[in-house]
């Protein structure tokens, strides 16, 4: 089972693009999870008939948002957090409700779920950091430990944080900016402990230079001067399952590129 996970940073302009056709065509995943859809499902021109379609959008047009397109039809959806978790914690700061914002969405399958995420990026003045390090980290890994309880759990999307230095490029220059500060690294790290493994990392452990994002400015792309922000992540109980993950660096559309697992079920 080949599972893929792709911030598009807007469905509607990589598939107007015939990038994301392309991409389909060529890798035919059996799951592919998007982030950063900046649209609803019915403004989607998007037409993948081989797949089972599921969206969950920002309230706010344009912005935010995440999809799983999977060959076999989910048997349950979730979408955001449990009512427990949206009462445990304050998810509004000056920008708005960050649970609003079409951020996780869980689909259960016989064996797993898969769930999806586009973490909250901090902002460059780290504006955002104080809510993701005290409401949004702590939500995620208790929607996550809950899945956990039931089945075991296949994890991607963007976490906006670079984990280790050996996951950017420039890591002594970064430190202390929005995703490489203390606070995001540490939430990372909270997730592993409970339970779950970074597969690139646990097949990879040495590998550098693998990026998941590149500014656009300077040429970054060109010369890989990128981040690893994107993941897929685990239950360490399917440790064995995970055959491959793997970066696509070479894939266009956005600044963001593939990433990938397949996995033995």
């Amino acid at each position: 089972m080949k599972l893929y996970s792709w911030n598009v940073n807007g469905i509607r302009a990589v598939w107007n693009k015939e990038m994301l056709q392309k991409f389909v065509t060529e890798h035919n995943p059996d799951i592919l999870c998007i982030q950063e859809t900046k649209a609803t499902q019915d403004q989607s021109p998007v037409e993948l008939p081989q797949y089972s379609e599921t969206w969950n959008s920002a309230d706010k047009k344009g912005y935010s948002g995440t999809a799983i397109f999977s060959k076999t039809k989910p048997l349950s959806i979730i979408l955001g957090f449990s009512d427990d978790i949206l009462k445990k914690y304050n998810f509004i700061d000056n920008f708005g409700d960050i649970s609003k914002e079409g951020r996780v969405l869980t689909a259960e399958f016989k064996d797993f779920f898969v769930c999806t995420v586009y973490t909250p990026n901090s902002k460059g003045e780290l504006e955002r950091l104080e809510i993701r390090q005290k409401s949004w980290d702590p939500a995620f890994k208790d929607h996550l430990a809950l899945l956990q309880l039931k089945k075991p759990v296949l994890v991607c999307g963007d976490f906006n944080v670079a984990h280790q230095e050996i996951d950017l490029a420039r890591p002594k220059e970064n430190i202390g900016k929005h995703g490489f500060t203390n606070e995001e690294r540490r939430g990372f790290s909270h997730l592993l402990r409970a339970g779950l493994l970074d597969t690139f990392r646990y097949l990879h452990p040495d590998t550098k230079d693998s990026y998941t994002w590149w500014t656009h400015w300077g040429g970054a792309r060109e010369r890989n001067v990128g981040w690893r922000i994107d993941y897929w992540l685990a239950s360490k109980n399917l440790s064995n399952q995970i055959t491959q993950a793997n970066i696509y660096p070479e894939v266009m559309g956005s600044d963001h590129c593939p990433i990938s697992i397949e996995f033995r079920d």
